[in-house]
């Protein structure tokens, strides 16, 4: 790896704007020098101020951006993933992609004529949470009869500053709907249980929203040992974010939302106190191990695939 890294960021939302604040935090803690660029279509609104301080160059075409990123970070829409890999693939040593990976299952890996020796990681935020971290370390996982998970809350409260109807989200044809929006859930459960035997999915548009994307889904899985059920959707008025275990002694609320671990039956509470972006921040401290060599890619592009495999047909 250089001394310097170079990075670019292919398209600019609000979770590339969190990235790169994390990138500049991350590798000003660790004393790297960095030059990023921004890649974009030209539509979107002006870079605030704080956020043009730490970019160098403003790209707006694949044409015009330089051969020789280290890494490149895919923040565009889902449904232009697969087309930004493959562009970009050239013109950098690794990548970054947000999640969910694809739009769809049916494309072949074998297309994009991955690097060997480059890093390919998908995010998956959540599994950097205290609570997710705390479920997976110090909860015998042996003991868990059953798990439901929730997420629930409001899609037109996601974004305050834009309309929830123009949004990728709304929309099945830009990988809108809660199966695969709401991925983070099956690749926490896979993280901590593996994959499921067996699957059962209902999902569909019930609500009132302006969308043509499913606004719930539901599944019930079957492990060799255990049971697992998991509800998402878009409209809960009240945000919900929890796993539920339940074990031959307790029953323990891992509660995302709130930052919190509960043992119903003891009483006891554990509280985190940890806010979003903490754990975003995380996972991009995690990356920058990945590609320095100290710690596997524990979310490659083929195992991204397979979650993406059970959030979308549920098998």
């Amino acid at each position: 790896m250089k001394e310097t890294y170079k990075i670019g960021i292919v398209g600019f939302g609000s979770i590339g704007g969190r990235h790169l604040n994390n990138i500049v935090a991350v590798l000003k803690e660790r004393h790297k020098p960095y030059i990023i660029d921004i890649i974009r279509s030209g539509k979107g609104q002006e870079l605030e101020e704080k956020i043009a301080k730490h970019v160098t160059t403003v790209y707006h075409s694949y044409d015009s951006a330089p051969n020789d990123y280290d890494i490149i970070f895919v923040t565009n829409p889902t449904y232009l993933h697969f087309k930004t890999i493959q562009q970009f693939l050239l013109k950098t040593k690794h990548m970054f992609i947000e999640k969910p990976v694809f739009d769809t299952i049916d494309i072949s890996i074998d297309a994009l004529n991955l690097k060997n020796d480059s890093v390919y990681y998908v995010a998956c935020p959540l599994r950097y949470t205290n609570v997710i971290q705390y479920i997976k370390n110090k909860i015998n996982l042996n003991n868990v009869y059953c798990a439901r998970t929730i997420c629930s809350s409001y899609l037109p409260e996601w974004r305050p500053n834009q309309d929830y109807r123009s949004t990728y989200s709304a929309h099945k044809d830009q990988g809108g709907g809660v199966s695969i929006d709401l991925i983070h859930e099956w690749d926490y459960l896979c993280y901590l249980f593996g994959k499921p035997e067996e699957i059962f999915n209902i999902r569909g548009k019930f609500s009132k929203l302006e969308i043509d994307s499913d606004d719930v889904s539901l599944y019930i899985a079957k492990y060799k040992d255990k049971a697992v059920e998991v509800h998402l959707d878009y409209y809960g008025r009240k945000t919900i974010r929890e796993i539920q275990l339940f074990t031959d002694k307790d029953t323990i609320v891992g509660d995302i939302a709130n930052s919190e671990i509960r043992y119903l039956k003891s009483g006891e509470v554990i509280s985190f106190k940890e806010q979003r972006n903490d754990f975003q921040c995380k996972e991009i401290e995690h990356f920058f191990d990945i590609i320095e060599g100290k710690v596997n890619n524990d979310n490659n592009i083929p195992t991204a695939l397979r979650t993406l495999q059970i959030a979308k047909e549920g098998k």
